[in-house]
């Protein structure tokens, strides 16, 4: 079994190179996981731009599904990881067994609203007579699995909090080759469409889990999961779901947010206009989810030496984050602005749908560069366990600004509602990036002022 020192000890440089490479690598990998799908649908002869949109309609349920794993581990994490830097094992094996039974609840529920339903929630969130079915057929096969979704990405990110950034990396490799290994084979192999997409992904989520759940019970684990630490104790768990909400918020919104989308886009634009809301919102994960993995390298770094009181070392693994993190989206944000339309393509052949989305990216990432602050302040927010702030950021970018904006731009800019929808993405990031930028500067000061003593204080305050 291995000690967690060297999150107090190693240069923070190569600490955060460390553990974010195998972080970015993992999410990127997440990231084909989660649009091969969408790949291969959308190529499927015939009825490819139907099944491609039917598809993306399940999006919003798959998001929180995974949004109710982000708040019991985003918020579980943190907290060992803050624990392990106090010296404090057993309490952080404690609250990563809680999290386990948690994840395990949270299946049980979730899986029963989807079974009784599946098809109410499909047709809220924006799907049409004409491709309920291609949604129906994916969404069935892919509830049932829901199990699985929890406890590989739930659980997996108790091994990223102490530090085995290779193996949390390997989780997500292992499901994502076994996802595109399937997907050409039972959709096109064994003629199952859209349904062999759907096991494909089931499967290979399945595999991903039993990955993790052998690995926390292992020898090379610093944190083990222990029977007689998973009975529910409120003083653990209660904490955890409270700094979880933020990263919930984060992402069951985007559910919200995806209705309130193609609802408006299907009054205003049609179905295609809903199929390239399915293609943006791929792309948009070609700039959140590797940000997202160098957020997740930078977490264990900040919640250890915010624990042990290490001021110094907190502070300096934001600038290292900040500054990472924006280099990778000024890059992706120049790619998308100079060739939209070799990002379209990835998901579809139809011409028309092509040429729709390639001038809707522009104005839908128009300001995307701005992730790169918004999310390493309130990532870091969340791993020093301000949950307050955290959560007041995450509500007021997306319900405060952005579903109202949905709503509001069009009846504004009448003589194209439907840019306008998309329009209000880069005004809401906007304005929220701001707010954030006040609001974690003035909070994030305050924490280090707690942790730090005497000159290193004066020194931390002159830096900002």
């Amino acid at each position: 079994m291995e000690n967690s020192d060297f999150l107090g000890k190693e240069p923070i440089g190569k600490l955060l190179f460390r553990l974010a490479l195998p972080a970015i690598t993992a999410q990127l990998i997440n990231m084909l996981y989660n649009v091969v799908d969408r790949i291969y649908i959308g190529h499927i002869p015939n009825i490819g731009s139907l099944a491609l949109t039917g598809v993306g309609v399940c999006m919003p349920i798959i998001m929180l599904i995974t949004a109710f794993a982000s708040l019991v581990s985003m918020g579980g994490a943190p907290r060992a990881s803050i624990f392990m830097g106090k010296n404090d094992n057993k309490t952080a094996t404690k609250i990563m067994s809680n999290c386990f039974t948690m994840l395990l609840l949270v299946s049980v529920v979730i899986t029963g609203v989807l079974f009784f339903f599946q098809e109410d929630l499909l047709l809220m969130f924006g799907a049409s007579q004409n491709t309920i079915k291609y949604a129906m057929d994916y969404m069935f096969i892919y509830s049932l699995g829901t199990v699985f979704v929890q406890l590989a990405l739930g659980m997996n990110a108790f091994i990223t909090a102490q530090g085995f950034a290779k193996t949390s990396m390997l989780t997500v490799l292992i499901g994502a080759i076994t996802n595109i290994v399937l997907d050409p084979i039972l959709i096109f192999g064994f003629n199952m469409g859209v349904q062999g997409a759907a096991i494909a992904t089931v499967l290979s989520q399945a595999i991903s889990a039993i990955w993790v759940v052998w690995f926390l019970l292992g020898k090379k684990t610093i944190l083990k999961i222990n029977l007689k630490d998973m009975k529910l104790d409120a003083k653990l768990i209660l904490p955890c779901i409270a700094l979880g909400v933020s990263p919930f918020i984060m992402q069951s919104t985007e559910s919200i947010i995806a209705v309130c989308f193609n609802s408006s886009l299907l009054k205003y634009g049609g179905d295609i206009a809903v199929g390239a809301m399915t293609i943006l919102t791929s792309v948009m994960q070609f700039s959140m989810l590797p940000l997202q993995g160098i957020t997740q390298g930078a977490q264990p770094i900040t919640s250890y030496n915010y624990g042990a009181k290490n001021a110094r070392r907190v502070k300096e693994t934001f600038t290292k984050l900040l500054q990472s993190s924006f280099i990778y989206s000024a890059i992706l944000w120049a790619a998308i602005m100079i060739a939209p339309k070799m990002f379209a393509t990835l998901f579809t052949t139809d011409l028309a749908l092509i040429e729709y989305a390639e001038s809707a990216l522009k104005i839908y990432m128009a300001v995307s560069v701005l992730f790169s602050v918004q999310l390493s302040c309130q990532m870091t927010l969340i791993a020093i366990g301000n949950v307050k702030s955290s959560v007041f950021l995450a509500i007021l970018r997306k319900i405060l600004l952005l579903i109202p904006l949905i709503y509001i731009l069009p009846r504004i800019f009448t003589n194209n509602q439907t840019t306008a929808v998309y329009l209000a993405e880069p005004v809401a990031d906007t304005i929220a990036v701001l707010c954030t930028i006040i609001i974690f500067t003035r909070q994030f000061k305050k924490a280090l002022k707690e942790i730090g003593e005497g000159d290193t204080v004066l020194e931390l305050e002159k830096s900002f």
